[in-house]
């Protein structure tokens, strides 16, 4: 199998995040997301970057412009960051999937194992001080399936020796209105990780 089959492989030798992120553009090791995919979408990292957001998988904009959360819900991310003060050059984002799935369904589990090298390689390169979770399919990755947003989030647990903080998707907050849950929980535990940002001092 060569290396562009293989993301265990080809992950493990990235040595820097936009190495991995090259790489990782190559991968077709999911034909079904292959066959509807413009590109992958690797993620985003600036220099300073010690918070790592990572949510579900690309929309139809991310995959055409390859950056994560550039729709709608990255738009609300956006300007939910702003409101709580937390600089963009110190989040990196990350999805589950580096591929968008067909009419953005659920990632399906075997999907999700095929690309799971490329996410722990980019941790491992990033080292953050603090991973936030966005959505189910986020915080399943990291707390196994039995995971529920309501609850685990409002406390930073440890995930393989990380902090790890998990909230609503920004497009269940679009879903469920200005009004509804998800949008007042993700505005707060945003505001929990400015707080922990800002505890922390200076990026390196």
């Amino acid at each position: 199998m060569t290396a562009l089959l293989d993301p265990v492989a080809a992950a493990a030798r990235a040595s820097t995040w936009v190495e991995l992120a090259a790489s990782a553009r190559s991968c077709v090791a999911c034909p079904e997301l292959v066959e509807v995919r413009t590109q992958v979408v690797p993620g985003l990292a600036a220099a300073g970057a010690d918070v790592l957001l990572v949510g579900e998988a690309p929309g139809a904009q991310e995959d055409a412009v390859g950056v994560p959360f550039v729709g709608r819900a990255g738009q609300l991310l956006d300007g939910l960051l702003a409101e709580v003060g937390l600089n963009r050059d110190r989040v990196a984002v990350a999805n589950v999937l580096k591929c968008r799935p067909p009419a953005n369904r659920k990632p399906r589990r075997g999907e999700v194992a095929r690309c799971r090298p490329w996410l722990e390689r980019q941790i491992a390169l990033l080292d953050p001080a603090l991973i936030v979770a966005l959505g189910g399919t986020a915080a399943e990755w990291f707390m196994g399936p039995a995971a529920r947003i309501a609850a685990l989030r409002g406390s930073v647990h440890l995930c393989d020796g990380r902090a790890l903080l998990v909230t609503y998707h920004p497009s269940a907050a679009i879903r469920f209105g200005p009004a509804g849950a998800p949008l007042a929980a993700l505005r707060e535990d945003l505001a929990e990780v400015a707080r922990l940002v800002a505890a922390r001092g200076p990026a390196r």
